[in-house]
């Protein structure tokens, strides 16, 4: 169907849902961009830092629909960005994300505990990272 002139009428285009992916890694940061930027209707974010981070969380705008973060990150690590993001109750129900190459045993008990909707060690696989944020996504906007 054309209006008029010629254009496409009545065209829907979903609202960007935004991601935000907290990576001081570009190798890292790379495949995770590309992988979420496939999603249809999604807008994606990087930053390199945990205050870069809640800088935009707490700003204006974009409204930021699932968090991705790495833990050891210098100025914030993802600990401390995971804390603050669930002790603001504007972010409650935000969905984060890990993806780290913390060895620690106790990480996933600890970031569980925290508030963390999952958790995937480095070497990781985009393809699944990409099915848990579609699925996050899903219910964060629904």
């Amino acid at each position: 169907m054309t209006d008029n002139d010629g254009m496409p009428g009545d065209l829907v285009v979903a609202p960007a849902r935004t991601v935000l992916i907290v990576e001081d890694s570009e190798h890292t940061a790379a495949p995770l961009e590309m992988a979420a930027a496939h999603i249809p209707g999604v807008a994606v974010v990087v930053v390199t830092s945990g205050v870069d981070a809640l800088r935009i969380l707490t700003g204006a705008s974009p409204t930021v629909h699932v968090v991705i973060t790495d833990l050891n990150m210098p100025r914030m690590d993802g600990f401390e960005l995971i804390a603050r993001i669930r002790a603001d109750t504007r972010f409650g129900r935000l969905p984060i994300i890990v993806v780290s190459a913390d060895t620690d045993p106790a990480t996933p008990e600890r970031i569980g505990r925290l508030g963390v909707d999952a958790f995937f060690a480095k070497p990781y696989s985009p393809a699944q990272v990409c099915r848990k944020l579609e699925q996050l996504l899903d219910v964060s906007t629904h």
